[in-house]
């Protein structure tokens, strides 16, 4: 027995469900087909979880610190099944209320592995959807006007490196783990490496990052990247730039043992655990791609700039296209892709005005172009940087660390990028999208009032700065 719709989503993680509520919403019959979870990676393997005890860790900083602020705190620890726990908590409570916008949706969920049919008697095209069930029972068949894939990633690993479970994880893995290690090595500095560098550096665990590259967070403007790290060593984490890891040297036996080429010098590194962050692969294989016209460029799908892939009525989105591999990135392009299904004339996603973060400890923050980049296009730029050392709320909160700051194109005055790190920034960059979505000049970001006291203080400042005019500073 075969089902028709006029949409099925093969995914149903952040940019799936999305997607399936507005086509819902512009009153197309949907299906998602999900092999585990709704809500993917990003609620239960990714942002929210990792976000979750990020929050415990920066409370048992805070605790800590008490005394600075007046305070006593004594025999202050970490329960960690407690902090497990509350995590799994909010995953549940948020994993029920997909499972709501579905109903109120009226959008099917087929929980089971579909694979895209070429064709054949369901359909002349591809695009049927065979859906696999873990019980054996018979497959499901169901027949779309279009498809949108939207499978999503999993973490990487490096070539000849086992990932086990117990001494060698991945991100999934680590935000399983019982009990926290005394030490453990991450590999790689990227966005997620250092997120968890972060959180296990606060509760209490050694930490020694590997970085291949001559910085971490490479994709943040450099400044921001050596507050990160100068604020996080200062803390304890233990950085080793330019270092290639060399894979087939892991041992483990009640520890893990690796080497890699520092410098051109072979170095031993130990610890309790491995923690491996080296990007994500996109889960393209195995989903019937093959029976398609579809065409894959290093693993990832290609489409075009409303998602459309080389077969027309087959769309697809989010980290298994290889664009920003951003939960908030995945669902926008899942309201694009249906919204240019439903011949809504949507606007492509310019990516320059999407903002991005790090929930480290430092934050960090951006959007736009690095100095580098701006430089490299060839813009004549214009700086404005401003400290949160001069922010009385900064001071209040006892985070005076850390900066703003804004490039500019000189010829016209438009901003190139903003780049924040610092407390709370993750919270403040929406301002600075806004700007950039309505293509803001420093001077109009500058003739807003920010409230006093407040961290937003900092943006104005940074504005003025960039003809230095800044009040404060």
């Amino acid at each position: 027995m075969t089902k028709e719709y006029d949409l099925v989503v093969l995914g149903g993680g952040t940019g799936g469900y999305v997607a399936a509520i507005r086509a819902s919403q512009l009153g197309m019959q949907v299906a998602v087909v999900e092999k585990s979870n709704l809500g993917g990676t990003c609620l239960h393997k990714g942002c929210i979880p990792s976000k979750a005890l990020l929050r415990s860790a920066e409370v048992l900083r805070q605790t800590k610190s008490a005394k600075a602020f007046g305070v006593t705190a004594e025999n202050v620890a970490i329960d960690f099944q407690a902090v497990q726990q509350r995590k799994s908590n909010i995953v549940n409570t948020l994993y029920q209320g997909v499972q709501g916008l579905m109903k109120k949706g009226k959008i099917d969920v087929f929980s089971g592995y579909g694979r895209i049919l070429g064709p054949s008697i369901f359909s002349p095209v591809a695009g049927t959807i065979s859906i696999e069930y873990d019980d054996g029972k018979e497959n499901t068949m169901i027949v779309p006007k279009n498809v949108l894939i939207a499978t999503g990633s999993r973490p990487n690993s490096l070539p000849g490196l086992h990932v086990d479970g117990e001494y060698i994880l991945t991100s999934e893995e680590a935000l399983k783990m019982e009990t926290l290690p005394a030490s453990i090595i991450i590999v790689g500095g990227g966005v997620i490496g250092i997120e968890w560098a972060s959180m296990l550096c606060d509760f209490g665990v050694n930490v020694t990052v590997l970085e291949y590259l001559d910085k971490i967070l490479p994709t943040e403007d450099a400044e921001v990247a050596r507050e990160v790290e100068k604020m996080l060593a200062k803390r304890g984490v233990k950085f080793i730039k330019n270092a290639k890891v060399l894979p087939e040297t892991a041992e483990k036996e009640g520890q893990v043992k690796i080497s890699a080429e520092v410098d051109g010098e072979i170095k031993l590194f130990t610890a309790e655990k491995m923690l491996v962050s080296v990007g994500r692969k996109a889960n393209t294989e195995n989903i019937g791609l093959e029976n398609t016209e579809i065409e894959l460029d290093r693993g990832y799908i290609r489409t075009n700039a409303f998602y459309q892939t080389k077969e027309s009525h087959i769309y697809a989105i989010g980290d298994c296209i290889g664009n920003m591999q951003l939960a908030h990135v995945a669902s926008h392009e899942g309201i694009t892709a249906v919204e240019h299904m439903a011949d809504a004339n949507p606007a492509p996603l310019d990516y320059e005005m999407i903002s991005s973060c790090v929930y480290s400890h430092p934050e960090a923050a951006s959007v736009g172009l690095t100095e580098a980049l701006a430089k490299e296009k060839g813009f004549e730029i214009k700086i404005g940087k401003f400290s949160f050392k001069a922010i009385g709320k900064a001071l209040v909160h006892g985070e005076p660390d850390g900066f703003v700051k804004i490039i500019a194109d000189k010829a016209t005055n438009d901003i190139l990028g903003i780049h924040m790190v610092g407390p709370h920034v993750t919270d403040m960059i929406s301002e600075a999208g806004l700007a950039k979505v309505l293509d803001a000049t420093p001077w109009e970001i500058s003739q807003t009032v920010h409230p006093h006291p407040t961290l937003s203080e900092i943006i104005g400042e940074a504005a003025l700065a960039v003809d230095g005019l800044q009040i404060h500073g």
